[in-house]
C-alpha cells in the first residue's frame, strides 16, 4: 500500500522517510526583542497517507513531525506536527501544521509534479492559506506571512529555508525569522 501510496505524492514523494540534519540555522527574536542566532539540529519524520478523499478532492500526503535542539543542549527548543499535502489535480502543495507555542499554518503552492524546488506561502487573514495564533502571539508576536522554499537534491538530502515575518509589538519594521537547514535521509 504505501509504494502505491508514494507514486501518487508527486513532488512531495522524494520526502517520505526519515531526515536529520545538523547544520541548521535560526534567527529568531531575543527575550529582550532583538535579535539571536543559533544553530540547530533537527530530525523529521515523513510517513505517507492517502489517500484522503475529500469529495471530488483527492489527496495524497506524509504526515509528519519535527523536533529541533539547540547545538550542546539535550531539550527541543521547537516542535511541529502536521501534514505535507499533494493535490495533483490542482497542482497544489499544502502543509498544514501546528506549533506548541499557539500557531496553526496552512501554507500552499502552485507545483509541478516532478519538481524538485517548490515555495509555498501563507498570509494572516487569508480564508485559504493563512496563519491563526493564540491572543498573546497575536499581541507580541503577530506573523504576519510565512514563506517556505524547499529543494530536493539528488543525493538522498534535501534543504529548506523558512521566512516566518512577524510583527513584533513596538517595532516599526517586520521581523524575519529565520530558519535554514539541509538534511540527509536517515531512515
Amino acid at each position: 500500500m504505501t509504494d502505491e501510496i508514494i507514486k501518487n505524492l508527486g513532488p512531495l514523494a522524494p520526502l517520505a522517510g526519515i531526515w536529520e540534519g545538523v547544520k541548521g540555522d535560526d534567527t529568531a527574536p531575543s527575550d529582550d526583542r532583538g535579535k539571536e542566532t543559533n544553530k540547530f539540529r533537527e530530525r523529521l519524520t515523513f510517513e505517507p497517507i492517502g489517500p484522503v478523499d475529500n469529495h471530488e478532492q483527492k489527496l495524497y500526503g506524509l504526515r509528519y513531525a519535527t523536533m529541533a535542539w539547540r547545538l550542546g543542549e539535550d531539550n527541543p527548543f521547537h516542535e511541529e506536527r502536521g501534514y505535507w499535502l499533494w493535490d495533483a489535480q490542482a497542482k497544489q502543495v499544502l502543509r498544514c501544521f501546528i506549533v506548541p507555542r499557539g500557531v496553526a499554518v496552512i501554507a500552499g503552492g502552485t507545483v509541478e509534479p516532478g519538481a524538485n524546488t517548490f515555495e509555498l506561502a501563507a498570509d494572516v487573514g487569508s480564508e485559504t492559506y493563512g496563519i491563526c495564533s493564540n491572543q498573546f502571539l497575536d499581541k507580541e508576536f503577530k506573523t504576519v506571512r510565512y514563506e517556505l522554499k524547499v529543494t530536493i537534491h539528488d543525493d538522498q538530502s534535501f534543504s529548506y529555508e523558512e521566512d516566518t515575518q512577524l510583527q513584533i509589538k513596538g517595532r516599526k519594521d517586520l521581523f524575519h525569522h529565520i530558519d535554514k537547514n539541509t538534511l540527509k535521509r536517515s531512515a
